[in-house]
């Protein structure tokens, strides 16, 4: 029997009315906290629940710094960072999948293991919601679906502008697998993220509407672009409302930017999508500011720092959802989670799509 329809997030509307709603932060940034070894990535020596045992102990590869592996080899350390953001005060928890796509696993040899990492990852990350959810403050598992590190529309290759390493139809298998896994492992919500190619995009938001056509079951989207310098452009080239224009058939429930800039960087790009869509939630969960060899995170945006800005895109009326991407940790999350508190987000101006959805 297929699970209804919209069972958990169809309160998220109705929240993200009331008040402005935590994403967690970093996953990479807190993985480096525990400097795990390359046995440690393998498992070797891990006994507790939901542990690989020697399933990599001889794989032919080193794998230390697959991520997305870890929730196969080393699945307490990923219930330890999602517990640590949720008790921070995070209401959505992202999956550990960002590169957990046949495309991205394809460099360690793995692409064969992506549909149980994305299943995994997402069983670690309900557990863990479901383990702090009230009946005041319910939270949600977002899966999280990352650009790859290939593009469809950028040339690989500085003399020949036609060339190409990938093509749509690899990204849309790839991430209808991604998609399926992440709904069978229990998120309430998808969110495809970092987007620097919209071409990229785009294939991950037909594979999900193609899962979702095939499935009977329809979750709510984020959709979230990264704004990679000062030109105001995502790396394919369109402005942020450009790309708005280029993803908004999706109907998502919300819209953003994340990564590559910290929060006082990001704002003239957050007003510009706020201004263009108008009947859609605004997301915004920036890195922890400038590189800064000197912080324990690399950055320069100190907790306080990036709460303060983030409270003023909210006092503003600029946003519905804030989160940290690289640099941010649980610290971040909770001054967020602490300034934003008693303001409310950003009003409507009319029902958007996932309303018109689950009505």
């Amino acid at each position: 029997m297929k699970p209804t329809p919209y069972t958990r997030a169809q309160q998220l509307p109705a929240l993200l009315a009331q008040r402005i709603l935590i994403l967690d932060g970093a996953m990479g940034t807190m993985i480096q906290r525990f400097r795990l070894s390359e046995a440690q990535y393998r498992g070797e020596g891990y006994a507790g629940p939901g542990g690989s045992g020697e399933r990599f102990t001889d794989f032919h590869r080193d794998v230390k710094g697959n991520n997305e592996l870890l929730s196969l080899t080393r699945p307490d350390v990923i219930q330890d960072i999602h517990e640590g953001y949720l008790a921070a005060g995070a209401d959505l928890i992202e999956t550990n999948t960002f590169g957990a796509t046949t495309v991205a696993q394809a460099d360690y040899d793995m692409a064969d293991l992506a549909v149980e990492m994305n299943y995994e990852s997402a069983r670690i990350a309900r557990a863990a919601c479901d383990k702090f959810s009230t009946p005041d403050k319910p939270r949600f598992v977002v899966g999280a679906l990352g650009p790859t590190p290939k593009t469809a529309s950028i040339s690989p290759d500085v003399n020949d502008a036609g060339a190409r390493n990938t093509s749509f139809e690899e990204l849309r298998k790839a991430y209808y697998e991604q998609t399926e896994a992440l709904v069978k492992g229990g998120s309430d919500l998808l969110m495809v993220e970092t987007i620097f190619d919209t071409l990229n995009a785009k294939a991950a938001l037909f594979a999900i509407d193609e899962y979702f056509e095939d499935s009977g079951e329809r979750l709510p989207l984020i959709i979230s672009g990264t704004v990679t310098d000062a030109s105001g452009r995502i790396l394919s080239g369109q402005t942020v409302t450009a790309f708005w224009h280029s993803v908004r058939h999706a109907e998502p429930l919300a819209v953003g930017l994340n990564c590559a800039l910290g929060a006082a960087l990001m704002r003239p790009y957050i007003v510009e999508l706020a201004r263009a869509a108008p009947d859609t939630f605004i997301s915004c969960y920036p890195n922890a500011g400038l590189p800064n060899p000197m912080s324990d995170t690399g950055f320069d945006e100190t907790p306080d720092v990036t709460s303060r800005l983030l409270r003023e895109f909210a006092a503003e009326g600029l946003v519905n959802i804030v989160g940290g991407c690289c640099g941010t940790t649980p610290e971040h999350i909770q001054a967020i989670a602490h300034a934003v508190a008693p303001l409310a987000g950003r009003g409507l101006s009319q029902r958007n799509g996932f309303y018109r959805q689950a009505a």
